[in-house]
């Protein structure tokens, strides 16, 4: 999908030329990417399937800030094992999350695959920087009441809330990972039909983080993930 059907689709008042000349730098990271050779130790293999999870509240609606699980998330479970084109697809996804993010200067992102799981469809995170974060959420109108993550998911429009304490205060709902966050931006991604295939979601400890030029980075981002995802 182009950069200007991706943002009308998503609703999103973006300069579509920005969101082109960040596609080049992006462009440059995936080539970069396509020369690198998979982890050759089980440890560094590791990394790019494993990551901490906070523990949950007990109903699981909210993730307890600090408090981690003692047993790490593991991708494999969910993507059918570990194979060189699921490895080679987290090695190229993790690579531009890391770009992306040093480029908007926020503290955290995340890129999230809408999975089919034993308990139904939800959103699995592939790759990330910032502190550890809930692994999946399902994807139900009831979680979609408490979280953007899931309503963008469902919904296929993108939200970014320049304030979350104005945000709350209001009375507006949302699920938090970490105390420190100020704004937020949370951007679906999509296939070339036009359907959710995952989202991004970018976290800064600072409001009002999310100008036009890094909403295009996050667009940028958005629209070169659907072709390296795993496969379903």
């Amino acid at each position: 999908m182009d950069a200007r059907s991706y943002l009308t689709k998503v609703g999103l008042s973006v300069d579509v030329s920005a969101v082109r000349e960040a596609q080049q730098v992006l462009w440059a990271i995936l080539d970069e990417a396509k020369k690198a050779s998979l982890p050759a130790t089980p440890s560094a293999l590791n990394a790019l399937y494993t990551y901490k999870v906070p523990k949950l509240s007990a109903d699981g609606s909210c993730s307890l800030f600090g408090e981690l699980e003692p047993k790490p998330y593991d991708l494999s479970r969910v993507l059918g094992g570990r194979s060189v084109q699921n490895s080679f697809a987290l090695l190229t996804l993790d690579a531009l999350v890391e770009s992306v993010q040093q480029q908007l200067g926020c503290e955290w992102l995340g890129l999230y695959q809408r999975r089919e799981l034993e308990g139904g469809p939800a959103l699995v995170k592939l790759a990330y920087r910032g502190v550890d974060s809930r692994a999946e959420f399902p994807l139900t109108e009831a979680f979609a009441k408490t979280s953007n993550n899931a309503a963008v998911a469902l919904s296929g429009q993108a939200r970014v809330l320049q304030d979350v304490r104005a945000h709350v205060a209001s009375g507006g709902a949302y699920y938090e990972c970490d105390p420190k966050v100020r704004s937020e931006a949370c951007l679906p991604v999509l296939d070339a039909a036009g359907k959710v295939v995952g989202i991004i979601d970018a976290e800064s400890n600072q409001p009002n983080h999310f100008t036009p030029q890094r909403l295009a980075l996050l667009s940028s981002l958005a629209a070169e993930c659907p072709s390296h995802l795993p496969p379903r």
